[in-house]
């Protein structure tokens, strides 16, 4: 009977531990103390599409984004690109030094002219930088970001690829990311945490 109890007791325990533990591992604060713990991110020197180099290093101190697209986007880049640019401009000078950069995955394609071309659409503190493909294979590694290239019926390609945009504060580590279709007052309320914590 003592044994019945006490491997009830045992069991009761268990359970008891996975509920709390599942409460709070699915507090938002605790989600994103996980995330960073990951190190998402890391130091890149790329090649801007305005011209010279982007090193993350001189960034210190400053918050940025991070966002992975290609122009022959149909849909993902262009929305969240056009997004940004309006929350950019709703936020004033509260954001005037902040800087978004879209790495592109389709360096195939996507040449510096085009780039600059392209993003003459959105708002001008989005900067488009162009690796070489081994360049884009390790600063996507470091964001943990996926790209692949897929064909198309046409003889063509399209790409895949992680649709969101990651939020660095200045000493270059991940604070929080907005995904594809996240509602606007939540991704304002992440940006300007991120611009009030620096």
């Amino acid at each position: 009977m003592l044994r019945l109890i006490r491997i009830g007791s045992l069991a009761m325990a268990a359970v008891l531990t996975a509920v709390l533990g599942y409460v709070y591992l699915s507090r938002p604060d605790v989600r994103q103390t996980l995330t960073t713990a990951m190190e998402i991110g890391g130091p890149f020197r790329l090649a801007s599409a305005n011209g010279g180099l982007v090193d993350s290093r001189e960034l210190a101190g400053k918050p940025y984004g991070v966002f992975f697209g290609f122009t022959h986007c149909p849909e993902v880049c262009p929305t969240t690109l056009y997004e940004m640019s309006t929350m950019l401009a709703g936020l004033g000078p509260e954001a005037k030094d902040f800087r978004l950069f879209f790495i592109t995955v389709d360096p195939e394609r996507d040449t510096a002219p085009f780039l600059k071309d392209y993003l003459a659409n959105f708002d001008p503190r989005i900067e488009a930088l162009v690796p070489t493909p081994d360049e884009l294979q390790q600063v996507a590694k470091a964001y943990r970001a996926y790209y692949a290239k897929v064909k198309t019926s046409d003889g063509g390609y399209t790409m895949d690829h992680t649709a969101t945009v990651y939020l660095m504060n200045g000493k270059g580590q991940l604070q929080s990311t907005i995904a594809f279709g996240e509602a606007a007052e939540t991704r304002k309320a992440k940006l300007e945490k991120l611009l009030a914590e620096g």
